[in-house]
C-alpha cells in the first residue's frame, strides 16, 4: 500500500483541480434547463475513469439521464467490486444565502466550498483517484466496475430499468458506496441501516380564480389556511404522524436494542448549538438519535401558494401546493405508505376545496449485515486510516436505489461514507474536508487489499 499512498500524495494537487473541474458543471437533475449540463457532466466522467486506467467506459442511454458504466477487468477468477455514485446535485436555491458561486468552487478554512463537494461528487470522486493509484501502482487486487447514474436527488427513476436490463454487465460481489456519512472523523463509523421514503405532493384548490381577499375573505375557503391546517394535522403534539395505519409494520426496539443503539457519541448541547436551535423536537419517548435513525418521520420539504413576490397582493389564491416526505424505518412499504397518505389526506380534507395527491418518487429501507466480508474489509481499512474501529451507524437518511440493487441484482451494498453532519448536503453552502477526501482516498485501497484476501 506504500506504493499506492506515495501516488495519491504526490498527485494531491492534481486531483483537486480535477474535481474541481467536475464540480463547475451544474448537473442538477430536477430542473430539465440543465439537461445539457447532465450529459456534458456524464461524458467528463467516462473520459475520467478511461484516463484513470479502465479498460473501457461508456456513456448509456436510459430513459432519462445517462448512466456511465465503466470497468476493469484484471481476472474473471477475482472478486469484482460495483462501485456506484451520482452526478446530479441538488438545486442552489435558496442562492441568495451562498457566501460563494455554488459552481464555482474554492478552498477555505480547510474546506472544499460548492454544490456537490461532498454529494455526491466529491465522495465518487474519491473512489475514481483510489482506482487510478492502484493502477498506477499495478496493485488493483480486484476487478473494478463502475454505475454513475445521474438521477439520484430525483429517485433514481430510471436506474431501475437499467439494472434489470443489465444484470449480466452489472455482476458483482458487492456494491460500494460512498454518498453517507460518518459520525465525526475522530468517531468514524459504516452506515449499516438507511430509511426508506416516501415523497408525495399535494395540491389544494378552491375558487376557479383567484380572489379579492376584502370581496370574499371570510366567505370563501382559501386554500393556502385549509393547506397549512391540513398539513398541521399529520403530525400531533407528541410527534406521532396520524396518518392510520403508518406504525402497523413498525417493529419496537427491545430495551436491550436501543441501549446498545443510543451508545453512539452524541452530544445534545453540540447539537442544538450546531444548528442554532433552542430545543429539539420529535417523536415523545425517544432520543435524538433514534428518531432519525429507527423511527419514521413525516416533514413538509416545501409549501407555497398565492403571492409571494415583493410588496402586497390581497388575493385569496385559487391553489396552494405542499410537497410533503415520510422517512421509513424497515418493515415499512413505500407503496403502503403512499396509498395511506393519500386516503388519509382526502378523508380529511373539507368539501370546500378539491385534493390532488401525486406519489413522486420512493424507495425502502435497506439494512447491511455487519457480518459480511465487505464489511469487514472495510471495518479493517479505516482502522488502519483512522486509527480507531468503526461504529455501525444507522442513517436516517434515504438513497432509494440501494434496496432496488438487492431486489433487481441479489447484491449488498456497503455505504463507506466519507461525510459529516457540517458539509450541509442539499443546502446552501455545502462543502467537503479536504481531510475528508484525503481519508476516503486513501481508505478505499485498503478496503480493496483486504476484500480480495476476504473467505
Amino acid at each position: 500500500m506504500k506504493a499506492v499512498h506515495n501516488y495519491i500524495a504526490e498527485n494531491k494537487d492534481r486531483f483537486l483541480e480535477e474535481l474541481f473541474d467536475l464540480l463547475r458543471i451544474p448537473s442538477i437533475s430536477a430542473q430539465s434547463e440543465h439537461k445539457p449540463d447532465m450529459v456534458r457532466c456524464a461524458e467528463w466522467l467516462a473520459a475520467a475513469l478511461v484516463k484513470a486506467g479502465a479498460d473501457s467506459a461508456e456513456v448509456m442511454p436510459t430513459d432519462g439521464n445517462p448512466v456511465v458504466y465503466a470497468e476493469k477487468i484484471i481476472d474473471p477468477k477475482a472478486k469484482t467490486v460495483l462501485v456506484y455514485g451520482h452526478y446530479d446535485v441538488m438545486p442552489v436555491d435558496p442562492r441568495a444565502e451562498w457566501n460563494t458561486e455554488p459552481f464555482e468552487p474554492v478552498i477555505k478554512n480547510g474546506r472544499i466550498w460548492g454544490r456537490g463537494a461532498d454529494d455526491d461528487k466529491g465522495q465518487l470522486f474519491m473512489h475514481a483517484k483510489a482506482f487510478e493509484a492502484m493502477c498506477a501502482t499495478d496493485t488493483l487486487p480486484c476487478n473494478v466496475k463502475f454505475m454513475l447514474e445521474g438521477e439520484e436527488e430525483i429517485g433514481s427513476p430510471s436506474l431501475y430499468k437499467f439494472c434489470e436490463e443489465n444484470k449480466k454487465m452489472l455482476k458483482a460481489d458487492i456494491i460500494l458506496v460512498s454518498d453517507t456519512s460518518m459520525i465525526s472523523l475522530n468517531t468514524p463509523s459504516i452506515t449499516c441501516g438507511l430509511r426508506g421514503l416516501t415523497y408525495m405532493e399535494v395540491e389544494v384548490t378552491g375558487p376557479n380564480k383567484d380572489l379579492h381577499s376584502g370581496l370574499f375573505g371570510g366567505a370563501v375557503a382559501n386554500p393556502a389556511n385549509v393547506l397549512t391546517r391540513l398539513v398541521s394535522s399529520l403530525v400531533d403534539e407528541n410527534g406521532r404522524v396520524t396518518i392510520p395505519g403508518f406504525y402497523d409494520d413498525v417493529r419496537e426496539l427491545t430495551p436491550a436494542e436501543r441501549k446498545a443503539f443510543n451508545k453512539a457519541p452524541f452530544c445534545l448541547r453540540n447539537y442544538k448549538k450546531a444548528l442554532d436551535i433552542g430545543d429539539v423536537e420529535g417523536e415523545a419517548g425517544y432520543t435524538t438519535i433514534e428518531r432519525t435513525g429507527v423511527r419514521p418521520s413525516l416533514d413538509v420539504n416545501g409549501i407555497w401558494g398565492g403571492y409571494i413576490e415583493e410588496g402586497t397582493k390581497t388575493v385569496i389564491p385559487s391553489k396552494a401546493y405542499a410537497k410533503i416526505s415520510m422517512r421509513l424505518v424497515p418493515n415499512q412499504d413505500y407503496k403502503k405508505i403512499g396509498k395511506l397518505f393519500e386516503k388519509h389526506f382526502k378523508a380529511i380534507a373539507p368539501k370546500s376545496v378539491k385534493v390532488n395527491v401525486k406519489f413522486l418518487h420512493g424507495g425502502a429501507p435497506y439494512v447491511a449485515p455487519t457480518d459480511m466480508p465487505a464489511y469487514k474489509a472495510a471495518e479493517k481499512a479505516i482502522v488502519d486510516t483512522f486509527g480507531k474501529k468503526p461504529l455501525p451507524f444507522y442513517s436516517g437518511g434515504s438513497i432509494p436505489i440501494i434496496s432496488g440493487f438487492e431486489r433487481i441484482l441479489g447484491i449488498k451494498s456497503l455505504l463507506i461514507g466519507f461525510g459529516l453532519s457540517e458539509d450541509a448536503i442539499h443546502s446552501p453552502n455545502e462543502s467537503y474536508g479536504l481531510e475528508q477526501f484525503d481519508k476516503g482516498v486513501n481508505t478505499i485501497p485498503l478496503f480493496y487489499k483486504y476484500f480480495a484476501e476476504s473467505k
